[in-house]
């Protein structure tokens, strides 16, 4: 099969894949036949092309000939077998549009609404195997903050394993893997999901879990879009809490910050962790944007600059936990709690603060940054974000030559890190992850002022080339999570010995190469 879909790879021919516009096979009058059966939407131009040329990374300007706002599976099964009777179509899923690095594009080809089909599937049920998992089926389309809502609000229940923004869809974090602090103990959403409906990229709509057509259900989880669109998804479920004990702590020092998150998520008992455990890096300074002020949890909260030791250096870390509880616990049995596992931790005395919020809330947490940003209009300016995962063995030179020397002034965002289990994870999926039980995520997740210049935008991107391009030099053990690269021999070095597996997917269920050209792994098949 690798011979096979070899001679497909990118060769980043700008020239053939503008071509896909004027193929004879997708004039005005030919175009329109080989969509007859699709019983949504079919826009070209205007509005809905504009909107699909973009994406929240802000870097990208990439038109479709088409935006399809599909029904159903069906629909999205038309757009792809017209895809396949062209000669250039390809077909790409736009969840929320929130890619960075034109993922979700399609040039010339058609660009399929899955917002369209958001409210197809809501159906909450539990394993017929004689157990009491709950699950709901949610369409691919969903957005992950309505599921949440309406699972706690109709059933007490809610799914295990969460992204921080829930503003995205359940088909685009399941393409990808899906990471929060609750990964630590359910692993990412890729593990947390039972069945699929996916379109593939032969046009077929197939039913797929780790008992029936299991490759495809593997292939597809952390799949980058390559093998099919995921238009249902059985997500499991449990008992929603109804709040959380939300806490965040200060380090000086990096060994002390790991050493206490790694301890952490290794609890093999629930009862000896918090529920939710992430981390971040900040400056150490006043500056409210990167600084000290991004620490406190409320208002009245203050960050006491005195409590940090002298020999402090240009970063502090803050681990941030959260506690899981019921209406009916007392404060003492929650203070009690919390006191028994945060009593162990080597935090600087004096910088803890915290809060209590409903489940619901708390898991909304970043809404409310959304709100903020778009108010002074850092929501819509650029997004240049870098998302890692780094091995354990590495992460204290990571954090040597990347958190204290080249970003030590802030990204203008959160600059997350926190540690995760290589056990959680499904290896038969297509998401890489380093080697070693313990690897940390690493998010750079940078907002541009909307009155900055093009150069400051560039000069980011160029701060990211830079730390990847130090992490192959120095034989760091990592890889990008949500990936974007520009070239065969990076992907090929992303995948590692595992790139075989991915190319023979690829040929197995997408020989055209129709899925996903934005991600720029394989160039489409006339």
């Amino acid at each position: 099969m690798i011979a096979y879909i070899e001679p497909y790879f990118l060769d980043n021919d700008a020239e053939a894949v503008s071509s896909a516009v004027t193929s004879s096979a997708i004039s005005t009058d030919g175009f329109s036949e080989s969509l007859d059966d699709i019983q949504g939407e079919i826009l070209c131009g205007g509005a809905a092309a504009d909107i699909a040329a973009r994406d929240f990374g802000g870097m990208n300007c990439v038109k479709p000939l088409a935006v399809v706002r599909p029904v159903g599976p069906e629909d999205i099964a038309g757009a792809v077998r017209a895809a396949l009777r062209s000669d250039r179509l390809t077909v790409a899923a736009r969840g929320n549009g929130h890619s960075i690095n034109g993922q979700a594009m399609a040039e010339g080809g058609l660009v399929v609404d899955m917002s369209s089909t958001a409210e197809n599937h809501f159906e909450v049920g539990f394993s017929s195997d004689g157990g009491d998992a709950a699950f709901v089926d949610v369409s691919g389309g969903a957005i992950w903050e309505n599921v949440l809502k309406r699972c706690v609000s109709e059933y007490g229940l809610a799914p295990r394993s969460w992204t921080d923004y829930l503003g995205l869809t359940v088909g685009g974090t399941l393409s990808n893997a899906g990471v929060s602090g609750q990964a630590f103990r359910y692993g990412p959403q890729t593990s947390n999901v039972t069945e699929l409906d996916v379109v593939t990229g032969n046009g077929d709509v197939v039913t797929c879990s780790e008992v029936e057509n299991s490759e495809l259900f593997f292939s597809v989880l952390g799949g980058l879009g390559q093998f099919g669109i995921i238009t249902r998804a059985r997500v499991l479920l449990q008992p929603a809490p109804d709040m959380v004990r939300w806490i965040r702590v200060v380090y000086a020092e990096f060994d002390d910050f790991t050493r206490d998150a790694e301890w952490l998520v290794s609890q093999k008992d629930e009862s000896s962790s918090f529920d939710y455990v992430e981390g971040f890096v900040f400056v150490n300074g006043d500056d409210p944007v990167n600084g000290w002020p991004t620490v406190p949890l409320h208002p009245d909260h203050y960050f006491d600059p005195t409590r940090l030791p002298q020999s402090s250096g240009s970063v502090l870390y803050c681990l941030e936990l959260g506690l899981h509880y019921r209406d009916s616990d007392s404060n003492s049995t929650v203070d009690k709690r919390v006191e028994r596992l945060i009593g162990r931790l080597k935090f600087n005395e004096g910088l803890r603060f915290e809060v209590d919020l409903s489940y619901v809330d708390f898991l909304l947490r970043v809404k409310r940054s959304e709100e903020i940003a778009k108010e002074i209009g850092t929501w819509e300016t650029p997004h240049p974000w870098l998302n890692l995962f780094v091995s354990k063995r590495d992460i204290g030179e990571f954090n040597r030559t990347v958190f204290k020397e080249l970003v030590k002034n802030g990204v203008n965002g959160p600059m997350l890190v926190y540690p995760l289990l290589r056990s959680r994870w499904d290896e038969r999926t297509s998401v890489e992850v380093p080697e070693g039980e313990i690897f940390y995520i690493v998010a750079l997740l940078r907002f541009v002022p909307p009155c900055a210049k093009a150069s400051s935008v560039e000069k980011m991107v160029a701060q990211n080339q830079e730390i990847v391009h130090w992490c192959v030099k120095n034989g760091i053990d990592f890889k990008l999570y949500l990936p974007h690269y520009k070239s065969q021999e990076e992907w090929i070095r992303h995948f590692g010995n595992r790139w075989s597996r991915f190319v023979d997917r690829k040929a197995m269920f997408d020989p055209m190469a129709i899925l996903s050209p934005g991600q720029k792994i394989f160039n489409r098949s006339p």
